[in-house]
């Protein structure tokens, strides 16, 4: 398979870069002077030979985990902000140009003239979107795909975890030559994960208003007519778990299955985690959500819904990100809210 190496800029197949075959700038990342990285990236293997200084990050996720590793400066662009970034990253994501409100297009990508690209999702390398990582590699421009979406399932991480997550951010920090930085994002969302986890109590009231010592979480993120909840593998089954709780549908193995209310109303979840999407779509947002379960003959009759047991995140937070750590805080100071 053939070895992919970080130039410095585009070359001439770009048109008018100036750049020849085989040359790289001269390393200048914020480390200055970097090390040569070399990983395995979905199955294909990347070699750095110097910091990206025109990376691109194709959706929000991957903008926040480049903007937390203090790598703006090095970005030449963003797209598909799809939440209000985190206030604390305002300032950082301000200073780096939006190229499309949704994907950009690959003549836009190009434009750009990235030297790294990098998508949390398969999407994001779409015919329609940057293009294939195949054909950004034909251009000189080494393309990260998050390891738990990978174009081959086979090459993906088929769980969600947060070790998992933070060897996407150990990647990226590597890639650009800010190792320490990377290390010091993680332990500052293991030290987030351990107080959440250390906080939530041993049981939470059950369907009948007892205790018990794993509550049932449904994990709601959209539908109303066909729910989408939570099913095995994906961010709501790590933090269940981390939390000491159960994903009501993790017996079923799609990460975002359809679900049907009756088949809700069996199992009779103790809690409902409800995803607040900013989208606009039908009961996107969370108050929408309880208004329908409430209204609905069938789920207005759940245990849950009628004392009022729900948590609401953020959408992006059931996603992989450096979000995902604030799904687990909410969650837990929900479940230690409902105990009685």
């Amino acid at each position: 398979m053939k070895m992919i190496v970080i130039m410095g800029s585009l070359c001439a197949v770009l048109a008018a870069t100036g750049c020849a075959e085989g040359q790289a700038d001269t390393p200048n990342g914020p480390s200055g002077q970097a090390s040569p990285v070399e990983l395995t990236n979905c199955g294909l293997p990347l070699a750095i030979t110097a910091p990206p200084r025109r990376a691109i990050a194709l959706e929000q996720n991957a903008t926040e985990i480049m903007l937390s590793l203090g790598l703006a400066d090095l970005m030449a662009g963003t797209s598909y902000q799809t939440d209000p970034v985190l206030p604390q990253l305002r300032p950082a994501y301000e200073q780096v140009p939006v190229l499309a409100r949704l994907y950009p297009s690959r003549e836009a990508v190009r434009a750009a003239n990235p030297d790294f690209v990098y998508s949390t999702y398969t999407s994001g390398y779409a015919p329609d979107a940057a293009g294939s990582r195949a054909d950004l590699a034909r251009l000189g421009v080494p393309a990260y795909l998050s390891r738990f979406a990978c174009e081959n399932p086979a090459d993906a991480i088929p769980t969600v975890s947060f070790d998992g997550i933070f060897g996407e951010i150990r990647d990226i920090a590597a890639v650009f030559g800010v190792p320490d930085r990377g290390e010091k994002l993680i332990r500052e969302q293991q030290g987030r994960l351990d107080t959440a986890r250390g906080t939530v109590p041993t049981s939470t009231p059950n369907a009948t208003g007892q205790p018990t010592g794993s509550p049932s979480l449904l994990w709601y993120y959209s539908g109303t007519t066909t729910p989408y909840v939570a099913g095995h593998g994906g961010v709501p089954d790590a933090v269940s778990s981390l939390l000491g709780a159960r994903n009501a549908f993790t017996d079923v193995s799609q990460k975002w299955p359809a679900g049907n209310w009756e088949e809700i109303a069996e199992g009779n979840p103790d809690v409902i985690v409800l995803a607040d999407l900013t989208r606009g779509g039908d009961s996107d947002i969370a108050e929408s959500k309880i208004d329908f379960l409430r209204r609905n003959p069938v789920t207005s009759k759940l245990a849950a819904v009628v004392a009022g047991r729900f948590v609401t995140v953020p959408g992006s937070s059931m996603d992989p990100s450096i979000r995902s750590v604030e799904a687990a805080e909410l969650v837990g100071a929900g479940l230690r809210g409902f105990v009685r």
